[in-house]
């Protein structure tokens, strides 16, 4: 899968995993409505493209409206126009095979005093992990479409870091997604959490920064 294919696959899944509406072809990449205070629509690009990016963030003036294109946060804000500024802080567009013996391997022991549930519904599969008074621990879900997934909202608590919470999470939502049939898994990692996906299996394939017209 080259970066253009993720970004397609990645947009797709993210519209499901937030319940956005069904992006748009753009000359540039895609449009998707979005529909929240601060967060209108977006345009993401498949490319890192200087003229469309300028083009975007020219006549985009209204707040709320965000961007995402494959490129390093210096370059994407050295293209920006006035009112606009980079969010989200760096993003590493990544993908993994999510073939069925991946998600039927032996699954990582939950830590003692956690509990892990999940739910599918409309192609979207979240796992939630509680400790054993019921607080708030992990959480993380897995949007299906067709041969392709994409793992998003992966979040541990800090007092349940270290616990291999985030690896148990990886490990069922990837399972999910390879038993509805999905052959390949796409998402965006922070630096924090590109060690841990990489450590899955997870390769690097692009940059993927986010920008916001204020």
């Amino acid at each position: 899968m080259n970066t253009a294919e993720a970004v397609h696959a990645w947009v797709r899944g993210w519209a499901v995993s937030r319940g956005a509406a069904e992006p748009v072809p753009t000359a540039w990449g895609f449009t998707v409505d979005v529909g929240l205070p601060g967060h209108v629509l977006r345009h993401v690009l498949p490319a890192a493209d200087e003229a469309a990016v300028r083009k975007i963030t020219e006549n985009a003036t209204a707040p709320g409206v965000w961007l995402k294109a494959p490129a390093p946060p210096d370059m994407l804000e050295s293209w920006l126009g006035p009112g606009w500024s980079l969010a989200g802080g760096p993003g590493f567009l990544m993908s993994a095979p999510t073939h069925p013996a991946r998600g039927e391997a032996a699954s990582p022991a939950i830590a003692e005093g956690y509990r892990l549930d999940t739910w599918t519904r409309a192609g979207l599969t979240r796992a939630l992990v509680r400790s054993a008074d019921g607080a708030f621990a992990a959480r993380g879900q897995v949007a299906v479409t067709g041969p392709t997934c994409v793992v998003d909202q992966i979040e541990t608590d800090p007092a349940h870091q270290r616990r291999g919470l985030g690896r148990l999470l990886m490990h069922t939502l990837v399972g999910a997604a390879a038993r509805q049939g999905a052959a390949t898994g796409v998402l965006v990692a922070t630096p924090e959490g590109r060690a841990l996906y990489e450590t899955a299996g997870w390769r690097v394939l692009a940059p993927l920064t986010g920008a916001v017209r204020n």
